[in-house]
């Protein structure tokens, strides 16, 4: 069992910037691909952003591209989500998600790839 615990969730302004951090505990964090996901009201949880185990290749969704940077620190067992240039759009519960991988070059986008969700957060962007 892994068990993720999200924190960092707030309200912000347009434009301005919040970090999210998601915490593991349970087994070898160095094993897991780690991923960001977002769920806003009244539609599906979509993908935002994965790493693989070592931290070495992230991938995107392109309308975050540029302005989120996922990282993660295997030595503390922490993800982050640095998440810049917020748009009223970005506003959801994100959550944190892990699967095991023996991989570094592919990348799990989808939801029913990951074994171990963290509780979310909420992130409100005003406008």
């Amino acid at each position: 069992q892994v068990q993720l615990v999200e924190s960092g969730g707030g309200l912000v302004q347009a434009g301005g910037s919040l970090r999210l951090s998601c915490a593991a505990s349970g087994r070898t964090f160095s094993n897991y691909a780690m991923a960001w996901f977002r769920q806003a009201p009244g539609k599906e949880r979509e993908f935002v952003t994965t790493i693989t185990r070592s931290g070495g290749s992230t991938y995107y969704r392109d309308s975050v591209k540029g302005r989120f940077t996922i990282s993660r620190d295997n030595a503390k067992n922490t993800v982050y989500l640095q998440m810049n240039s917020l748009k009223p759009e970005d506003t959801a519960v994100y959550y944190c998600a892990a699967t095991r991988s023996m991989s570094e070059s592919y990348y799990y986008t989808r939801g029913t790839e990951y074994d171990y969700w963290g509780q979310g957060t909420q992130v409100t962007v005003s406008s």
